[in-house]
């Protein structure tokens, strides 16, 4: 056998043990995750299929405002149990029930631990104190299912995020079931160019 037969059949064997690497890597990191609802209109559409990260957190990274992710909505969400009971008038549900469900929700995380949180009439959340931005939502019109405006405020607890909809109309979300437990969310949404070549959180 030539050398450079050799040399060839090295590179092929190299970019086939690196090309299984990748896949390994994308199977085990990545789940395609199909929007089953209109609550994250007009930025991801319902049927569009999106790419979760299962390893975006660990360690000392945590979810970070604007990330969109995909969780386990607490136990009762499809009903909109809040998990201390109905809370005061013009407030956001504060508390969660105390176990998970078993479906997956994907949401935005709009607030995270210890961040005071309301909403103004247009359905825009108000953290701290100050009018966030948020030019990816639509406007919230209230209807017979949906409030879009929650100005008492809350302190998010320990662990625990805030998750709306985009479409804040149209959404299932945080404002009637309470912040989500960061050990409940499955991973962040992001955009891959070539199966996990160039993945940047979605946003």
């Amino acid at each position: 056998m030539s050398k450079r037969l050799i040399t060839v059949l090295s590179i092929l064997t190299l970019l086939g043990v690196v090309v299984i690497a990748v896949v390994v890597y994308g199977v085990t990191t990545y789940e395609r995750f199909r929007v089953p609802s209109e609550s994250m209109v007009p930025g991801t559409g319902v049927g569009a299929h999106v790419a979760l990260n299962h390893r975006a957190y660990g360690g000392d990274t945590q979810p970070a405002i604007g990330d969109i992710v995909i969780f386990h909505p607490p136990d009762g969400a499809e009903t909109n149990a809040c998990g201390g009971g109905p809370p005061p008038a013009g407030q956001m549900c504060g508390k969660p029930t105390g176990e998970p469900s078993t479906v997956k929700f994907i949401k935005r995380v709009v607030a995270g631990p210890g961040d005071r949180v309301a909403m103004d009439g247009d359905g825009r959340v108000i953290r701290n104190g100050t009018p966030a931005r948020e030019p990816f939502v639509a406007a919230c019109v209230a209807g017979e299912n949906t409030a879009c405006e929650f100005p008492t405020e809350f302190t998010v607890p320990v662990d625990h995020y805030v998750m709306l909809g985009d479409n804040r109309g149209a959404s299932d979300d945080s404002r009637f079931w309470g912040p989500v437990p960061e050990d409940w969310i499955l991973g962040r949404v992001e955009n891959c160019t070539l199966l996990i070549v160039g993945c940047s959180p979605r946003r």
